[in-house]
C-alpha cells in the first residue's frame, strides 16, 4: 500500500465535504505558519519591516480611516494569530465547541457562527474605540488578530443551543457548557479595561452574536445565510462548467410507465417540530431526547 505524502493528506483533510470544522483550523494553522516563516527570514535578512508590513496589511485597524483604506482586514485578522499558544488554544476551543455546532445544527451553521463572530467582534472593536473617550488615546495604535471572536460566537452558540451539554474537565470533573462559556463571558468583560481591551470587546461582540444567532435560529431564521450564499458564490468561479450537454429521450420500452418517487418522511420535518426539540435539549440536555427525536434533529442538520 503506497504511502500519501503530507500533501495529499491535506488534500484529502481539505476536500471532504462539509468540512468546514476542518477547514477553518486548517487557514488558520496555514495562516500561522507563512507568518512566522516570514518574520524569521526578514528578521535573519535584516528586513524587520517587511514582516510589519505584512502583519499591517492582515491585522484589523481601529482607526476608522485606516480600515477604509484595508477594509479587507475585517476578515484577514480573525485568521491571523502571531503566537504559537494564540492559535493553539482559540483552535482547541473551536473544535471542543465547534463538533457540537457541526453535529447538531450541520457545516453551514458552524461557519456562520464563526464568520459572524468575527465579523461583529470586529466592528464592536472599532466602534468602541473611537465612539468612548476612554480608548481615545489607543486607536492610533490599537490593531486586533485571531480567531477569538469567531470562537467565543460558536462557544456561546453551543452553549445556547445544548446548555446542559456535559464536558470532563481535567481536575475539575464534569461541567455543563453553560457555565463555562459563562466564565468566559465574565473574564472578558472583567478586563475591557485592560491591555488587551480591543481584544476583550471583541470577544464580547463575538459572544453576543452567538447567543442572537442560536435564538433566531430556534426561531426559524438563519441570520447567517447571507454568508454561506457568498462562499457558494465564490466556490462557484471556480467550478469548470461541463462542455457537453447531455440529454435523454425515452425510450419505446418506458412508454407507458409510471415513474414513483419516494419521499423520504423523515426529512419532513416542520419547524414547529425543530422547536419542541430543542426546547427540550435546554430543559434536559441532549440525553433527554428520545430515539426518533435525535433522529429528526440530525436530518434537520443537514438541510
Amino acid at each position: 500500500m503506497q504511502r500519501q505524502s503530507f500533501l495529499d493528506e491535506f488534500k484529502t483533510a481539505w476536500k471532504k465535504p462539509d468540512n468546514g470544522l476542518i477547514q477553518i483550523i486548517l487557514i488558520n494553522a496555514i495562516v500561522f505558519i507563512l507568518i512566522n516563516v516570514i518574520r524569521v527570514f526578514t528578521s535573519i535578512s535584516g528586513n524587520p519591516e517587511v514582516y510589519a508590513w505584512v502583519i499591517n496589511q492582515l491585522a484589523l485597524p481601529s482607526d476608522i480611516s485606516a480600515f477604509l483604506v484595508k477594509p479587507w482586514t475585517i476578515i484577514t485578522y480573525f485568521f491571523t494569530h502571531e503566537s504559537f499558544f494564540h492559535v493553539l488554544f482559540n483552535m482547541l476551543f473551536f473544535f471542543w465547541f465547534g463538533k457540537i455546532i457541526y453535529e447538531f445544527l450541520g457545516n453551514n451553521k458552524l461557519i456562520n457562527l464563526y464568520v459572524l463572530g468575527g465579523l461583529i467582534g470586529g466592528f464592536l472593536f472599532i466602534l468602541i474605540y473611537n465612539l468612548i473617550p476612554f480608548y481615545n488615546d489607543r486607536v492610533q495604535l490599537s490593531i486586533l488578530m485571531g480567531a477569538s471572536a469567531g470562537v467565543f460566537a460558536v462557544v456561546v452558540g453551543a452553549a445556547t443551543f445544548m446548555p446542559n451539554y456535559t464536558f470532563f474537565l481535567l481536575f475539575l470533573g464534569p461541567i455543563k457548557i453553560k457555565y463555562i462559556a459563562i466564565f468566559y463571558v465574565l473574564l472578558s468583560f472583567f478586563n475591557i479595561d485592560g491591555s488587551n481591551a480591543g481584544g476583550e470587546l471583541s470577544h464580547l461582540g463575538g459572544a453576543l452574536i452567538g447567543f442572537l444567532y442560536v435564538q433566531q435560529l430556534k426561531k426559524g431564521n438563519d441570520i447567517g445565510q447571507p454568508i454561506i450564499n457568498f462562499i457558494n458564490f465564490l466556490k462557484s468561479l471556480f467550478v469548470r462548467k461541463p462542455k457537453i450537454k447531455v440529454s435523454y429521450k425515452n425510450t419505446e420500452s418506458s412508454k407507458g410507465r409510471k415513474s414513483t418517487t419516494k419521499t423520504d418522511q423523515s426529512k419532513n420535518i416542520n419547524q414547529d417540530e425543530i422547536d419542541t426539540i430543542l426546547d427540550k435539549i435546554s430543559e434536559g440536555g441532549y440525553e433527554s431526547l428520545t430515539k426518533e427525536e435525535k433522529q429528526k434533529l440530525f436530518n434537520a442538520s443537514k438541510k
